[in-house]
């Protein structure tokens, strides 16, 4: 049943009757407790009806808060089920004893989707390890080797993406995700919100959140895959210190930053890391485009494929530094799309104008 569709007043009775029989999510899931809240929805732990035990989260999304911004739910929904019909087209459909995996490994998967008069549902594996600053801060030890464990997995899932010709756009610790509470949990990424399709047309809206968004973004140019290269690189920085590489509290200093690529390994912070962590970071986030490496360069890099990653335990810096820079309250704030362009536009930061896509 296509979502947000617009009923067709010229259906027989016979078809409307077919309508009503599709089921509806309450008979295949019990909904249970309430699991966080966003701008436009809820999630909600569910359980299978069919398979009693079976959990899921059901992202259920108010269609009167969303009316206006109907595009990104459809987008959303679109980009996760390219993923799915990719994976059932690799997978064995003899598959594992529950059947194939629909989707990368490090990737949440969406599982189904319902519609009612007020409201959607989407059916999401259930992710319950917790987000990534938090688990790093909760270690006794972390390390170079544990950090660079993190991001070749999210390496991995994002050349996954962009093989499917996705651009994630928003990608950012809040979007990272363990698995499960195991010490050896994989990580997840999740929100495509924001993500686009490269045969969709240009991609040159301004969105993201400001301190991982590229520069070719920012300077209101066409973009592709490699903002999302750069989005990494910002991450990996701040894996190994703890603290962001652009901050300002004036968006218009951190947006300059950004454009030049203004960023230092400060003393004292950055004495124990490898020559290789910093040379990676540096590949990441180079500010021409065309130098910038690809996520299957990355992946080949000493730093991921190599045993250039340290052993030391860097957990005591980096855990205060986290605690002090990215309290709940500042980096669970929601960045729209909207908010970013109209700041963009009114400092004038390109001459570039009209939206292209």
């Amino acid at each position: 049943m296509p979502l947000f569709g617009k009923k067709d007043s010229k259906k027989s009775k016979k078809e409307s009757k077919d309508v009503e029989k599709v089921p509806s999510v309450d008979d295949k899931y019990n909904l249970k407790e309430l699991l966080g809240t966003g701008a436009f929805s809820e999630v909600r732990l569910a359980e299978s009806r069919e398979r009693p035990g079976e959990l899921f989260a059901v992202k259920i999304i108010d269609k009167k808060a969303l009316k206006g911004k109907e595009d990104s739910l459809e987008n959303e929904i679109k980009v996760l089920r390219r993923f799915s019909e990719s994976a059932k087209r690799r997978n064995d459909p003899e598959g594992a004893e529950n059947g194939p995996r629909l989707t990368h490994p490090n990737i949440v998967q969406l599982l189904e989707t319902f519609e009612d008069k007020h409201k959607v549902y989407l059916i999401m594996e259930l992710v319950t390890g917790g987000e990534l600053f938090d688990r790093i801060v909760q270690k006794g030890s972390y390390t170079e080797k544990d950090a660079s464990d993190l991001i070749r997995q999210v390496l991995e899932a994002v050349d996954y993406m962009h093989e499917q010709g996705v651009v994630h756009r928003d990608l950012k610790p809040e979007n990272l995700l363990y698995y499960s509470p195991d010490e050896d949990s994989k990580i997840m990424i999740s929100d495509f919100g924001l993500s686009k399709m490269e045969d969709s047309g240009i991609m040159a809206t301004a969105c993201g959140t400001p301190g991982y968004v590229a520069p070719e973004v920012l300077a209101q140019k066409p973009y592709g895959k490699a903002v999302d290269v750069w989005s990494i690189g910002v991450i990996s920085y701040i894996l190994l210190c703890g603290y962001p590489p652009f901050y300002d509290e004036n968006d218009a200093n951190l947006f300059a930053q950004i454009l030049k690529g203004d960023f230092e390994f400060d003393s004292p912070y950055w004495d124990e890391i490898s020559d290789s962590a910093k040379d990676f970071i540096r590949q990441l986030m180079c500010v021409e485009v065309e130098k910038r490496y690809t996520c299957r360069q990355a992946l080949q890099h000493p730093w991921i494929s190599g045993n250039a990653a340290s052993n030391k335990n860097i957990h005591g810096t980096v855990s205060e530094q986290l605690k002090k820079n990215f309290a709940k309250s500042r980096w669970k704030q929601a960045y729209h799309a909207a908010t970013v362009i109209h700041q963009m536009k009114r400092m004038a930061l390109s001459s570039s104008t009209g939206e292209r896509q």
